[in-house]
């Protein structure tokens, strides 16, 4: 059972490309559904080891582990995340030939409420932004580029956490980026943010003397930075002075597009930047847009304020 779980995890993080978030997640959600089979009468003995025996799991198995799921206080979300790499995992199974039908595939989780993505206003963007700070010291203009570098180019955590140095070029104001499933894209930038690498690359080779660190984001010590440090710079930054309900990088990746497309953005330009498989997930940013639009309509129209 476990060469069957590792080539899963072997078969996602090198065959389909998975991100890693993804391939850590999934390796989660399936070692709980195989320690929940285990203990619940789904496991054969086989000499000194317990191997499950998938041939016999039902939909009505499955249905079991959601309800101790619901049980345990996860939320909605989670469990269809677990789902999705379940089914994920029987049908690894079928493709080697191990099972002829998957278990999970007539699996339905509960409908989930449809919610729009937590930005921030640009008033507020520009106060954070806008904000004095001290240009001598490392940690606060790269931190201070790490938030600016988020809401202009709208990348990932991952992708700011993991960028190269070399992948950094100011002469033509573009940075190169590894998404999700390993693509590689270019993000175009303006000159506030030129500006702001050649001074932070200023300040850290004074820091940390010598040659240039492989990772372009780096800490004092001149060792990479990882998605905490990355999140509380973030939260710092913000914290305070905007209304928005989190303060994480996605938020003002959120705060990118919604911005780009209330200025007049291109919605297929808007999905390059973003790295968006589909144009579907970046059209929910237009709904952002429309909501604004229907309050502001609301406010000022009198037809609309009439009872």
């Amino acid at each position: 059972m476990n060469k069957l779980f590792n080539d899963f995890i072997r078969y996602i993080r090198c065959e389909l490309n998975l991100s890693v978030h993804t391939v850590s997640s999934y390796s989660i959600d399936i070692s709980q559904w195989l320690r929940f089979a285990a203990a619940n009468y789904l496991a054969c003995n086989s000499g000194k080891t317990q191997d499950i025996d998938h041939a016999a799991v039902t939909v009505a198995d499955i249905r079991l582990w959601i309800a101790f799921l619901a049980n345990e206080d996860i939320s909605q979300r989670t469990i269809r995340h677990k789902v999705q790499a379940l089914r994920a995992f029987y049908r690894f199974m079928i493709r080697r030939g191990i099972l002829a039908v998957n278990p999970a595939a007539d699996i339905t989780t509960a409908r989930l409420p449809k919610s729009l993505p937590v930005f921030v206003r640009p008033d507020e963007t520009r106060y954070c932004l806008d904000e004095p700070y001290d240009a001598d010291n490392f940690v606060e203009v790269r931190d201070r580029l790490i938030v600016t570098m988020f809401y202009s180019t709208g990348m990932r955590a991952a992708e700011l956490v993991n960028l190269l140095d070399a992948d950094v070029d100011t002469n033509r104001c573009e940075l190169k980026v590894l998404g999700k499933r390993n693509k590689e894209r270019l993000i175009p930038f303006g000159k506030e943010l030129q500006e702001m690498i050649d001074l932070y690359r200023t300040l850290r080779s004074r820091e940390i003397p010598g040659c240039a660190p492989a990772e372009f984001f780096v800490r004092p010590s001149g060792e990479p930075l990882y998605y905490a440090l990355v999140n509380k710079a973030v939260h710092k930054m913000l914290d305070g002075r905007v209304t928005a309900t989190r303060r994480t990088p996605h938020v003002l990746r959120h705060s990118c597009a919604t911005d780009l497309l209330n200025n007049g953005a291109d919605l297929t330009a808007v999905q390059r930047l973003l790295g968006h498989a589909s144009l579907a997930t970046t059209q929910i940013y237009t709904h952002l847009s429309i909501r604004d639009l229907q309050n502001n309509y609301k406010l000022a129209h009198p037809r609309a304020q009439k009872q």
